[in-house]
């Protein structure tokens, strides 16, 4: 959901925008290079192209997305080199390893190419020579979950990692360890493939296995989905307690019918909008928010208000 304190940062940048002359935009139509980790399997990224589409159509941007089909640093790293290239006006990448792609990030800083990080990679985010990051606080969005899932009576959580070497989500983990775990409170990570049916499996053979397990966290819808398909399947809905980072349509959905206690929602929309809205308007009159960091997230989703998140869905504002 949009939190009422980005809206005057909108309505500056809409404002903002509407002060420059149309002939001035149409001399200048920015080219600007989204790279992320993300699949295009995965909803969370759909949602942050979605974002991105939109602020490009408004600031009359060529706008170019890219991501490997898999989670693959190399690959990334690679597409990163080719679009410093090409030479694009600006670039937007998200940053799941640093010492992976630091060398591909810090070159195009040196082509003088302006950089905006989203998604992850906050904390190395300026050093690499990033002009802001637009994210959330793993970490802290890890601890209140923890915190939150205690309260909830879980006592013996498992971790659903779908993305093993994505210093985000172990960021999430370690968080989520810090606000759990404790001497009757322990905290399992189960490492799961993307693909749908051998994610499922993982949970059903997980479950069968340890029947003291009253909790599942899921670092993402991607891995949300299928263990939600393996807990109905074993007769567990409701009687094993689940929490997800990041939001979809399908876990919308699950919340409202509370099969799902809570999500973490770090506003994915916004990580696609912004930064083009942002280098836009940098590429074409030279100034950007002096705010290195900008927080999306996190926010709670529960059954009680998944409703209106829906709407912003159905809004497009997701």
């Amino acid at each position: 959901m949009i939190k009422s304190k980005l809206l005057p940062l909108l309505v500056v940048v809409c404002a903002a925008s509407l002060l420059v002359p149309l002939k001035t935009l149409a001399q200048r139509k920015p080219k600007i290079i989204m790279i992320t980790h993300g699949q295009a399997a995965d909803s969370f990224w759909l949602i942050v192209q979605n974002g991105a589409a939109s602020a490009a159509e408004e600031t009359n941007s060529d706008l170019a997305y890219r991501s490997p089909e898999k989670f693959d640093l190399p690959a990334m790293s690679r597409m990163i080199d080719e679009a410093v290239a090409s030479k694009p006006d600006a670039l937007i990448v998200s940053i799941p390893d640093a010492v992976a792609l630091s060398q591909s990030i810090r070159a195009a800083v040196a082509a003088k190419i302006p950089v905006v990080s989203i998604n992850s990679g906050l904390e190395v985010s300026r050093q690499l020579g990033c002009l802001m990051h637009i994210g959330q606080q793993d970490g802290a969005a890890g601890k209140k979950a923890g915190e939150r899932m205690k309260a909830l009576g879980v006592k013996n959580a498992v971790i659903i990692n779908q993305e093993v070497g994505n210093l985000a989500l172990e960021e999430r983990i370690k968080g989520f360890r810090e606000g759990f775990e404790g001497p009757f409170h322990h905290v399992q990570i189960l490492p799961v493939m993307m693909e749908f049916q051998a994610c499922q499996k993982a949970v059903t053979d997980y479950v069968e296995k340890y029947s003291s397990m009253d909790g599942i966290v899921a670092l993402g819808p991607i891995a949300a989905e299928p263990a939600l398909q393996a807990l109905d399947q074993e007769g567990k809905i409701g009687k094993i307690k689940v929490c997800v980072f990041d939001i979809s349509p399908a876990v919308l959905a699950a919340l409202g019918r509370k099969q799902i206690e809570f999500a973490i929602d770090q506003q994915q929309w916004l990580q696609g909008y912004l930064p083009v809205i942002f280098l836009a308007n940098y590429v074409k009159h030279g100034s950007i928010l002096q705010n290195d960091l900008i927080l999306t997230g996190p926010s709670f989703v529960t059954s009680e208000n998944a409703q209106k998140v829906v709407d912003l869905l159905s809004m497009g504002f997701h």
